[in-house]
């Protein structure tokens, strides 16, 4: 490599490049050849972790609100509302857009996942927001580049409402369950390989699991929940576990859920355990039991997403049907809440989201 500034020493450019925001980082990679092979070593992002200046982001499939002209309210079509992608900087509490595909020029596909992993963006599946045909599709945005791509699509029939969960080690996106376009529940599980633009196809699940939840923690790939196509709607109780390094599920966990709960709200903590939002309670699966961990704010009580990272939970919801949408914060040595700052045309629903550190 040629030096990346003639007249300063390497080590300290590199500590101003690790100082840049990743909204800089595209205009870093235009620079040169150098600089854009800099920011992409995986020895960049160790620095720039070490030295502190990681940036946390909260990406979510969200629905767009606009004001009305006339009342000033802002206002979400509730029967066909229109989905962007919306980052929110928990640290800073900062709110934007993040520009679509050139191909969603009529808005992500609705029900669509999203997961994060390295630098990396990935949008998989959903309907189009038009004709509501189901599709397989994979988008990959990149946050050093700015820049959009057309991944290779999921394997077999289109499917929808599945699971889906990333590795950011390994770089990975895990897929299982769902259902086709007859509404048959699936089993079947895939993993993306986000360099390669690569699928590689996993041992079937033991269960058909629709509407399932995926976690990915502790180096394990979790599905809770989900139904068979006889049961449509009425939740198991039921998770399953991948492990990578094995490459097989183990045993099926025959009562990790409470019967009849939606898995909607699970997240994996740093300390290994699975968190959720039962009711007006935020609880914790250790040791194999359940317990009250916090109270959920009244604001938040209807949880549409959640999201864990470095001893905290995301909880992003309403006080009802229709209502604007806001974020808290629980923090879980403290257990105490901190209510995050939401810009009126960042309240619509959210229905889908994931975590990156950049």
């Amino acid at each position: 490599m040629t030096e990346l500034v003639s007249v300063l020493p390497e080590d300290i450019v590199r500590d101003c490049l690790t100082r840049v925001s990743y909204e800089g980082f595209p205009t870093i990679a235009s620079v040169c050849k150098d600089w854009m092979a800099e920011i992409q070593l995986p020895e960049f992002h160790r620095l720039r972790k070490n030295a502190g200046h990681v940036q946390k982001l909260i990406v979510m499939a969200q629905a767009r609100v606009e004001p009305n002209l006339t009342s000033g309210v802002i206002k979400c079509s509730v029967h066909h509302p229109v989905h962007r992608l919306t980052i929110c900087e928990p640290d800073t509490g900062v709110w934007r857009e993040l520009p679509l595909a050139p191909e969603m020029s009529a808005g992500l596909p609705m029900f669509c996942r999203l997961a994060g992993t390295g630098s990396y963006l990935v949008v998989m599946g959903g309907w189009d927001p038009v004709t509501w045909t189901v599709s397989n599709s994979v988008f990959v945005y990149n946050f050093l580049t700015a820049t959009w791509r057309r991944g290779v699509d999921m394997p077999g029939r289109p499917r929808t409402f599945f699971g889906c969960a990333s590795d950011s080690e390994r770089r990975m996106v895990y897929v299982a369950g769902g259902h086709d376009e007859d509404k048959v529940a699936l089993r079947s599980a895939m993993a993306y390989d986000v360099d390669k633009d690569e699928w590689v196809m996993l041992p079937d699940m033991a269960r058909d699991r629709d509407e399932c939840k995926a976690i990915f923690h502790a180096g394990k790939f979790r599905i809770i929940g989900g139904y068979c196509t006889e049961m449509q709607g009425r939740f198991e109780r039921t998770a399953e576990v991948f492990d990578v390094s094995a490459w097989c599920w183990n045993h099926v966990e025959e009562d990790f859920l409470e019967a009849g709960k939606c898995p909607r709200t699970c997240a994996g903590g740093d300390d290994g355990a699975v968190y959720m939002c039962r009711g007006a309670d935020v609880v914790a699966n250790k040791s194999a039991k359940w317990q009250v961990v916090g109270k959920l704010p009244a604001e938040v009580c209807n949880t549409a997403y959640t999201w864990m990272w470095l001893g905290k939970l995301l909880v992003i919801g309403s006080a009802g049907f229709g209502r604007s949408h806001v974020a808290y914060m629980l923090d879980l040595k403290s257990y105490a809440w901190t209510k995050l700052q939401t810009p009126e045309n960042y309240s619509g629903h959210v229905q889908a989201g994931c975590y990156l550190e950049i």
